[in-house]
């Protein structure tokens, strides 16, 4: 499933180390930027700088074609995370972003996510 700002989506993606994107995004990285977190579909990639949320459309069958959205953290009109439970069996997080542009999307955690480092990086930035 790509990952885009255009439909609304539900990702299941897994945490890798923000190294593993650095290449694929350095070109789009402005001054003072740094990637904070990245996090992996099947082969699509979400990443969360200190300025904006960037996802990485993975195309065609050798994956060399790539499509790069970019939505700042000033066009989110409001979020909410969802925790998992204290005795949960798999320990999954959403995050829903509201945009300016009436646009939603739902994000799906896999795994040990700090869902709330997630939320306290995008408050700090739409709170300005």
């Amino acid at each position: 499933m790509a990952i885009n700002f255009n439909t609304n989506s539900v990702f299941n993606l897994k945490p890798i180390d923000p190294n593993n994107v650095r290449n694929e995004v350095q070109g789009l990285l402005v001054q003072d930027e740094q990637i904070l977190y990245a996090f992996q579909s099947v082969r699509d990639q979400l990443v969360f700088t200190n300025m904006r949320i960037i996802a990485i459309d993975v195309q065609g069958i050798t994956g060399k074609r790539k499509s790069f959205a970019t939505m700042p953290y000033s066009k989110i009109q409001y979020f909410e995370i969802q925790t998992p439970g204290f005795v949960e069996l798999f320990p999954d997080s959403e995050l829903f972003l509201m945009f300016s542009s009436g646009f939603t999307a739902k994000f799906e955690f896999k795994g040990k996510v700090d869902i709330g480092a997630i939320g306290r990086l995008i408050s700090a930035y739409c709170m300005r």
